[in-house]
């Protein structure tokens, strides 16, 4: 197999040509066909979450085909084109678990980060914790939908629990705004789209998508906001986000790492706003979205990248170089 890995954070991946993995009990080996290349992947390569083992491959929004099956998976299964998420393992034991929260797993593991993920051309999974692609999906296409999507979605229903939502705001508009706008604009929101301060790329691609308004996220919208959400990392959005919304709104933070969040009077949090975070998804999350999603017509706009070519996208979604998603893609796929 080929793959292209990570030996110590801040470092570029290298290339290894390693034997073919074979899959263990309960497992499957995935020819890989396409890897999105999500902001997580950057807070895996930049160190900016707790240390997974290392060498580590990245990647968690891999569309693959079961090739091999390990004893008690159904040979059955091979041919089977599966999805793989952030979330690849969780314990099932623990109080979360056993609640119906097992995205709060306290033994985790996680696809790209404590696990080998999907920058590679095989990858060894549990099949239990993947998804179905709906057939109106090509790998590629399906790729960016099995994080940024997910967890668009997760953090978009999660803003619509205390109160409904007709005006949406979404600050950092990449991968995972791009995804949901389409799904909100589908049932009847309007979406402001807020991006980086003279971002007219970004701020054209969301009123192309159908966003009633974009600006600047140091910009005021139009109308007060019934809830927002948070994808950029920046921590200093969130006092932005609460002056935004509206009394009894909702701010929620769907990145698994952001910058320190500045005081902020407690005035822009009176009034019963509420600020909530976003933890990782649930199998459930993926079962109810793609097909929702695909109803929807929810489209992903991809940029491809050779696999070899894994820093250049890393480096191009660090920049901000190209409008909604970066896909990897191995090589014959």
């Amino acid at each position: 197999m080929f793959a292209m890995t990570l030996s110590a954070p801040h470092q570029a991946l290298e290339p290894v040509h390693r034997p073919d993995p074979e899959p263990g009990p309960d497992e499957v080996r995935l020819r890989v066909r396409a890897c999105g290349v999500c902001r997580t992947d950057l807070h895996v390569i930049d160190g900016e979450l707790p240390q997974g083992p290392l060498p580590i491959t990245p990647g968690h929004e891999i569309v693959g085909v079961v090739e091999a099956v390990g004893a008690g998976v159904s040979p059955e299964r091979v041919g089977e084109r599966l999805g793989v998420p952030w979330l690849g393992w969780t314990c099932g034991v623990c109080r979360y678990c056993r609640e119906g929260q097992e995205n709060l797993c306290d033994a985790p593991r996680f696809t790209g980060w404590t696990r080998d993920g999907g920058y590679a051309d095989q990858v060894i999974v549990d099949p239990r914790f993947c998804f179905p692609i709906p057939d109106a999906y090509s790998d590629a296409e399906a790729a960016p939908l099995l994080c940024a999507g997910l967890i668009g979605y997760r953090a978009w229903r999660l803003a619509g629990q205390a109160r409904p939502v007709r005006s949406l705001g979404l600050y950092g508009f990449g991968a995972a705004a791009h995804l949901l706008a389409q799904l909100a604009i589908a049932k009847g929101q309007s979406v402001h789209a807020f991006t980086r301060a003279g971002d007219k790329a970004a701020q054209s691609f969301a009123r192309e998508l159908g966003c009633a308004w974009a600006g600047g996220s140091e910009q005021p919208p139009p109308e007060p906001l019934d809830a927002a959400i948070i994808f950029a990392s920046a921590g200093e959005l969130v006092p932005l986000a609460l002056r935004a919304v509206r009394k009894g709104g909702t701010v929620v933070c769907g990145g698994i790492h952001m910058s320190d969040i500045p005081r902020f009077s407690y005035d822009l949090l009176w009034e019963e706003r509420r600020l909530l975070s976003v933890a990782n998804l649930t199998r459930q999350d993926g079962l109810d979205y793609l097909p929702m999603a695909a109803a929807a017509g929810v489209r992903a706009h991809v940029t491809l990248y050779p696999l070899s070519e894994a820093n250049q996208a890393v480096h191009d979604l660090r920049a901000g170089a190209f409008t909604g998603a970066a896909v990897l893609v191995p090589p014959d796929s």
